[in-house]
């Protein structure tokens, strides 16, 4: 159960970097006092993850696990190029976040309710579930959405502002990557040791990094795109 909380924990922590989800608690703590928001996003976590853990647990009794390995690679490279996409607030989603005259605490856990149903973070959770301790999973995956939006609170109730998107972005983008090609490399290949799959997978996922930045401007990913534009705008020695 422990192995399962701590997978769960980091996993949907890294999950939630950069999500709307914390935007939407950099949000809300500017206009709700900080204990208020933690709570509200608290129940709502804390129920989304149960749904999301008992569909993943009853899939996962239903499949061999050496599928189960193989379904959550390609479920993870995905969770990695949504990341890699970006996430932004919906005009509802805005609307309930910033303007919302409901009593704090229904506002703040109903939006995240909404918000969290069907997203990338639920989708992790239920796939964690499908091949380890349900119990753990709920935990971990609740405690680690908790703590990723209570830095986002942190930051929109003492300095309200955003911490470094880009970075953020393709930081959680590429351990997701990392996450899934390690696991797809182990099912496909399950005579390799542990050092050389981790290795394999380093090098494919720099390989995709190279083959995005090489597609044309019009398709590749924005976070991309801002980059390079940022290294045009401070060349090096200027």
């Amino acid at each position: 159960m422990l192995a399962a909380l701590f997978l769960s924990f980091a996993v949907i922590f890294v999950a939630e970097l950069g999500d709307k989800s914390q935007l939407m608690a950099m949000t809300f703590a500017l206009r709700y006092r900080w204990w208020v928001v933690l709570g509200g996003i608290s129940v709502a976590t804390t129920a989304v993850h149960l749904i999301s853990v008992a569909v993943g647990h009853y899939l996962g009794a239903a499949l061999p696990t050496h599928l189960l390995g193989l379904l959550a690679g390609v479920a993870f490279v995905l969770f990695g190029l949504w990341t890699l996409r970006g996430d932004r607030l919906s005009d509802d989603e805005a609307t309930r976040a910033e303007r919302t005259t409901a009593p704090a605490f229904f506002a703040v856990s109903s939006a995240f309710l909404l918000a969290e149903l069907g997203d990338k973070t639920m989708l992790a959770t239920i796939t964690l579930a499908a091949g380890n301790d349900w119990v753990g999973v709920w935990i971990g995956s609740t405690l680690g959405m908790v703590a990723a939006d209570a830095l986002a609170i942190l930051v929109g109730a003492v300095a309200g502002k955003h911490l470094p998107e880009r970075v953020i972005q393709l930081v959680a983008a590429a351990l997701f990557l990392l996450f899934g090609a390690y696991m797809l490399i182990e099912g496909v290949f399950p005579e390799l040791s542990g050092p050389v799959i981790a290795a394999l997978s380093v090098v494919v996922v720099l390989g995709l990094g190279a083959a995005l930045r090489a597609m044309p401007r019009g398709i590749r990913p924005a976070v991309l795109s801002r980059a390079e534009s940022a290294s045009a705008r401070h060349p090096e020695g200027r």
